[in-house]
């Protein structure tokens, strides 16, 4: 019996896994499982060089700056690209260049050759490499899972996943780093891109669409932004999604804070907090993966950012790691949640010919707010303390996502059925 017998077999019951009976999906997902592990050990063996290199925290924020720089300036016109060649070509592309790149930066840490330019130059090209690689990675979901059917399943998947990896990743990663030195992270790194390398080259019946026109790059960016301002589904959860990056999604400055300033627990609490809030979010990917395409979008999107935001403010009062550690992890599950059916939501109401485009948008609001939120709520954390912070954090999130609701109860338009007012019917 294969895969696809035994998900019909068992219906309902194993709903999360139907993406699994697509046999691209299935090696997708298989080399995803393996490369998002060696990122998270790059990611925390960068840091940890970084700061061998230069004993500066301000020059590790400079290589995350010089990392997601280009993300900022390049994701329009990656979508551009993305909409015009086939998006498994790109993917493998991409997956090939950060295979290199990370290469590259382990054989320089192996050698003791590696200065604080090198990691800085290399930041500069996993970023704009990753321009590229996030909207095709996101259009090319729909292709795997041949259709919509299975895409909001699809994309919880990839969520789960992702924080799974967040959980494991950085633990190996510190052991590797403990035993051998921080090189080997690299090259473990860039030996897990070979996996999905591999399951990109080995899947059939892909699409190999391109579009036979070219008017020109500004014209098609303008498209692809004229397309989300002017369809009510996408544009609005866009904004929510701007409103929780911006402020309660920080907890990349939230945790430390807190673990150091408030509970006063240390690195391991610290990285205890830091593994249930990731628990959190892989639990809420496998929620709306379990849900499928049964999910009521209108809810899981306005109560997930309302509880985001509410767990957000929680922390203000939370003195005892047990009490931080639950509303963490209902942060968490309610963040991944809002993203998966945002992510699957947009996709739903994009064209095929739009789906590059539409989806560097997405991008550039998510990972583009990430720097500015971070910037805000680490000054408000360093004005008026934590508590403070968080409090306006998750404050700025919920009076948002009522505001956007409100406006959307009272614009009743019966052709345009709204995504945050109400499910979208296939």
């Amino acid at each position: 019996m294969n895969v696809h017998d035994l998900l019909r077999l068992h219906g309902s019951r194993l709903r999360a896994l139907a993406p699994l009976r697509h046999p691209n999906f299935r090696l997708f997902f298989a080399g995803q499982a393996v490369s998002l592990v060696g990122t998270w050990m790059q990611s925390i063996g960068q840091a940890w060089l970084v700061l061998q290199l230069t004993h500066s925290a301000f020059w590790l924020g400079v290589v995350s700056a010089l990392q997601w720089g280009p993300v900022l300036v390049l994701s329009l016109p990656a979508g551009v690209l993305v909409d015009r060649f086939a998006k498994r070509a790109l993917v493998l592309w991409t997956q090939t260049l950060f295979c290199l790149l990370a290469f590259v930066l382990g054989l320089l840490a192996v050698f003791g050759a590696v200065r604080y330019w090198h990691v800085a130059v290399l930041a500069v090209c996993f970023g704009i490499v990753n321009a590229l690689d996030v909207p095709a990675r996101q259009s090319l979901v729909v292709e795997l899972v041949e259709g919509t059917d299975d895409l909001t399943s699809g994309i919880a998947l990839n969520s789960a996943l992702f924080s799974a990896a967040r959980l494991i990743g950085p633990g190996i990663g510190g052991l590797a780093i403990a035993a051998w030195g921080v090189g080997v992270a690299f090259l473990a790194n860039a030996a897990s891109f070979l996996a999905v390398i591999g399951a990109m080259c080995i899947m059939r019946g892909m699409p190999t669409h391109r579009v036979a026109s070219w008017t020109g790059l500004l014209d098609r960016m303008e498209a692809g932004v004229r397309f989300v301002v002017r369809t009510p589904p996408v544009f609005w959860v866009l904004v929510v999604l701007t409103i929780l990056g911006l402020f309660p999604a920080n907890y990349n400055i939230f945790i430390p804070v807190l673990a150091y300033a408030q509970l006063h627990v240390g690195a391991s609490g610290f990285g205890l907090l830091t593994a249930v809030n990731g628990a959190g979010s892989m639990l809420g990917g496998i929620l709306v993966a379990a849900k499928g395409q049964s999910i009521p979008r209108r809810a899981y999107l306005y109560w997930s950012a309302v509880l985001l935001s509410a767990a957000t403010m929680a922390l203000s009062w939370a003195v005892r790691p047990d009490t931080a550690a639950a509303f963490l992890f209902l942060a968490g599950c309610s963040m991944t949640i809002f993203s998966s059916v945002a992510n699957s939501t947009i996709q739903f109401d994009t064209p095929d010919m739009l789906r590059g485009r539409v989806m560097s948008i997405y991008s550039l609001i998510w990972n583009g707010t990430t720097p500015f939120g971070a910037l805000l709520m680490g000054a408000l954390c360093g004005t008026w303390g934590l508590s403070a912070a968080v409090l306006v954090g998750g404050g700025a999130g919920l009076l948002g996502t009522l505001g956007v609701h409100a406006i959307l109860r009272r614009w009743r338009r019966p052709r345009v059925p709204v995504s945050l007012a109400g499910p979208r019917v296939r």
